[in-house]
Order: C-alpha cells, then structure tokens, then sequence
C-alpha cells in the first residue's frame, strides 16, 4: 500500500519457479476523480481492410485510457463481428472514470483488430479522441478516417494507401446512482420472520435460556440492528411461520409476532426480540415449514410500490427445513421482478442445501421453466460465523456484512432496470395503524 500510494509507479518481481526469471508486475497508480458519469456509446466503421485469406475481417476495437504519465491502459474491449467488412458494433456502457478519470481533454486512443483464434490478432488501424469529442454525439466531428498500406502482389514495389472510417453512431451519458442516493431519497421499514420447534427444550434451537440469547435471537439482533439504521421510524412489521395460534390451535403460515393483525409492527429491533419472545410463550410451534405464504405476503405489498419510493427486503431465520420447495421457487421467480430482497439466515447444524438452492448465486433460480429476472435472496449459515472464542459481538458484526453484502447490487439493479433514479424529497410517510405497508 505504501508503494502504491506513495510511488506512481512501482516494479514487483515474481518469484516461484527457482533459477527461472517470472517476469515483473508494475502497478501504477492514479487519484480517482469524482465523476459518477457513465456512457453509453455505439460505434461502425465501413471498409475496413481484408486480413483473412479466405474470408474477409473479423473486428473488434480496443479502447485506451491515457495515464499521467503518457503511456495508455485498456479499459474497453468490444465484441467481435464475424466476417466481415462493414461491422456495427453493439453499444456499450463504461464508467467515465474508467475512460478518461473525469478528465473531459484527456486523449483516448482507439484501436481496431482483425480477431485470429490463435490470439495473434492483425493490426487494422488506430485513432485517438476525447471524451470531450465523444459527447458531441453522432456528427462530422465523430468520423474517424484510419489509413492503411495495400500491397499490389501482381506489382510488388506498387503500394495503395486506402482509407476506412469508425463513426460514432450514438452517445448517451448518465449518472450513476448508488445505494446511498436512494438512501437519501427516503426509506421506511423491514421486515423479520422466525420459525422451528420447542422452547421449553434445551436442545431446541428457540430454547429460552435465561442467561443467554438462542440462535434465533442471535441472528436477530446481529441482523437487525444493522438494517434498522435504514428506517426513518424504526418499526418493523414481524411475522412468524409454521406455529399453532391461538385461540383456535389452527396452523399459521404468515402470523404477527406480537399478536396484532391489524398492526404487526415492533418498535425497532428490541421490540421485534420482545415480541419473539412473548410469541413463544403463545403459540404452538408446528409443520410444515412453509416459506411461500411469507414470500406472496411481502411480494403483495412490493406489487403495489413499484415507482422506487419504496424497496421491501424479507429477513427470514430457519433452521433449513422446507416443505414447499415448488412453491418457494415460484414465489421468488415472481418476487424477482418487484421491489424487493429476501435474506435467509440458517440456525442450526442440519444441512442447508435448499437454501444454497434458492441463494441462486451458482444457478438462477428457476420455476416452469421460467428464469428469475435476478438474484434477490442471500443464504448465509449462521454457525460460519460463530466465534469459538466467545466473542459475540464480532461473530454478530461479521454475519451483519456479509448478509447485508448484495442488498445495494440488488436494489441498483432493480432501480436501473426500470429507470427510476433518486428523489430529491422522500416520499410521504404513512403512519403504521393507517397503512401497514412494510418497506424498506
């Protein structure tokens, strides 16, 4: 670090095979400007000299960002059009920081290739612009001519010049928002679930010990405490699933912890911990582990707001058992369309597949044959992040991170997908009794 910050530039050999030269790394190191620009571009060319023998060309271009120190790094690749002559290339997006660092004046160079499956590329032609340039947009100051040398092989000592042109055929630049804006735009509540067995058990994982929070409780607070720094008021409607209520004994898949239908809120994560906890005393925890009617409950709500005002995200604490698998996946294939995340905490020592399944990070979620338009549910197991040591209160900060990791992609992405960008103002606030709408 202190090279890098300190050094522009710095040399670091490679080591590993003994008596045998590695080669060398060199990092260069450069101040990022504060410019959250990205732009959207999309390029042609016409005529663009012949390299394949038996073909015509295959191209693609390479995009140079000019450091301070005169030399240029890649930082855009385009995709290769086959055979021929004449490509259009697809548009792209690339960050302005990533083009010229904020610097409008700043020279970025341009080359074109022929693609050759060995990796020996050919040279076709290169040509330098700006950002600055680039922005005018589609017009005579966006056609590039690129020169190259023809060999007449019936006269050997007769030499063509010949010229080809790129032309910029659109350009578009947009801010890039992040998490933080639409923090700022306003935000409003979460919403928590817990599950499982026996209370009064020693061995069950919702045993009440009076000297020590249980798993669930754990996972909670740790959780918790961390999302309620999003919400305005810090109340949080909290349902519970798979237990016997009263007063008739019926199976609830979707209940209030605190035993009020019309409104389920907590005030903040203390009074989610106390409303578990009195549940507990009140309900008969019983199968099936059902997770769809808690997704459809929260996707009911997001289905209404979906302007961007507002972003719901479903903590749900289980012990990895699930009776409704189909249905689990089909409620997040529909949910993944909404404003909404889910995040599963395991308790426990049983084995979590289904809830890596439903995770999606290595394959998409899927249901009928339909793919989740994206990633909205993290799985962590809450036993990773145990301190043997003791020590809570890190084992407590490290889950919170690593749950909390996607939330921000998620929300991005969905913000993007349909164009919304932050308010200036947050929206109106509802107050709970009147409109027990759980957001985020």
């Amino acid at each position: 670090i202190y090279l890098i910050v300190y050094q522009l530039t710095s040399k670091f050999r490679l080591f590993g095979i003994p008596g045998k030269n590695c080669g060398t790394i060199i990092l260069t190191a450069e101040e990022l400007g504060n410019c959250r620009d990205c732009a959207t571009m999309q390029f042609c060319a016409n005529k663009l000299d012949k390299k394949d023998f038996f073909g015509r060309s295959d191209p693609f271009m390479m995009f140079y960002r000019s450091n301070e120190d005169g030399t240029f790094t890649i930082c855009h690749k385009t995709e290769v059009v086959k055979n021929t002559l004449n490509p259009v290339w697809q548009p792209f997006t690339i960050p302005v920081r990533a083009l010229c660092n904020g610097d409008y004046d700043r020279s970025i160079k341009v080359e074109v290739y022929d693609w050759d499956r060995d990796g020996s590329h050919d040279f076709i032609g290169e040509f330098t612009t700006s950002y600055r340039e680039l922005s005018r947009g589609q017009s005579q100051f966006n056609v590039y001519e690129m020169w190259f040398v023809l060999i007449c092989w019936c006269k050997p000592s007769v030499l063509c010049c010949s010229i080809t042109q790129v032309t910029l055929l659109s350009f578009l630049v947009e801010a890039e928002h992040t998490f933080l804006d639409y923090i700022k735009a306003g935000y409003g509540r979460k919403y928590t679930q817990s599950p499982s067995w026996n209370p009064s058990q020693s061995t069950s994982l919702h045993y009440m010990n009076p000297y020590q929070m249980n798993a669930y409780a754990m996972a909670l607070k740790a959780v918790g405490e961390i999302i309620q720094d999003y919400d305005s008021d810090k109340m949080f409607p909290a349902l519970g699933f798979g237990a016997k209520i009263p007063p008739d004994g019926r199976v609830s898949h979707e209940f209030p912890l605190n035993g009020n239908v019309d409104n389920p809120y907590c005030n903040g994560m203390e009074g989610i911990l106390e409303a578990y906890h009195e549940s507990l005393k009140t309900v008969q925890l019983y199968g099936p582990t059902n997770f769809a009617p808690v997704i459809n409950h929260v996707a009911r709500y997001a289905a209404a707001v979906q302007d961007g005002s507002q972003y719901f995200v479903l903590l749900i604490i289980t012990d990895g058992v699930i009776s409704d698998m189909a249905q689990t996946k089909e409620a997040i294939v529909n949910a993944a369309k909404l404003p909404m995340s889910i995040i599963i905490v395991g308790v426990g020592q049983a084995e979590f597949d289904a809830m890596v399944e439903l995770d999606g990070d290595d394959v998409r979620i899927s249901s009928r044959g339909k793919l989740a338009e994206r990633d909205i549910v993290q799985f962590v197991p809450f036993r990773d992040y145990m301190d043997r040591t003791g020590n809570h209160v890190l084992s407590m900060a490290r889950l919170a991170k690593d749950v909390l990791a996607e939330i921000p992609d998620q929300l991005i992405l969905y913000m993007k997908s349909r164009g919304i960008k932050p308010n200036q103002t947050p929206p109106d606030y509802s107050p709970p009794g009147l409109s027990p709408t759980p957001t985020v």
